[in-house]
């Protein structure tokens, strides 16, 4: 009975220590990287919201930090980020019966070019781009916007994480 206890011991240790290496709970794999870089995200957008650059690059850098075991430094990075914010701009999306907006769309556009310096083929440029929907009769300000820009950022930083190291 004492060898049965001890075996399945030993075996469900075995699984879970397999289990536990070849599977990350944040579906982003490294691969051999150790390091990242993320440069400022400069604004270039005709419309330009003041706190958004700053606020994009450091909610990119959380994110990274935060689902992997990587070393954020300011330059060589294994894994290196850079881009621009190149939209931000608001829409009407729906009418109502007085011909009036019932809602406006805040869209913001970010242009993100990523280096593997370990893999290159991962390598890419490419745009991202979210919105969110807000009442027509309210200002895009206070609360309102900074509900928006979370929603947004927070779409955007999750999408670049899966093109870069989720490979989604």
């Amino acid at each position: 009975m004492k060898k049965i206890i001890v075996s399945a011991l030993l075996l469900i240790s075995s699984v879970l220590l397999i289990a536990c290496g070849a599977y990350s709970f944040t579906g982003g794999s490294t691969g051999d990287a150790k390091t990242l870089q993320i440069d400022f995200f400069s604004n270039q957008a005709p419309l330009i919201e003041p706190t958004l650059s700053q606020r994009f690059t450091q909610d990119l850098q959380d994110l990274f930090t935060r689902q992997t075991n990587l070393t954020l430094i300011k330059s060589n990075g294994d894994l290196y980020f850079s881009g621009e914010i190149t939209g931000y701009r608001v829409n009407p999306m729906s009418a109502t019966a007085a011909q009036t907006a019932a809602q406006n769309r805040l869209t913001v556009t970010i242009n993100v070019r990523f280096e593997n310096k370990l893999i290159e083929k991962d390598n890419f440029e490419k745009q991202f781009s979210f919105y969110s929907d807000f009442d027509a009769n309210a200002q895009l300000t206070g609360g309102v916007l900074e509900a928006a820009l979370d929603e947004i950022i927070e779409r955007i930083t999750q999408d670049i994480f899966n093109a870069s190291v989720a490979k989604w």
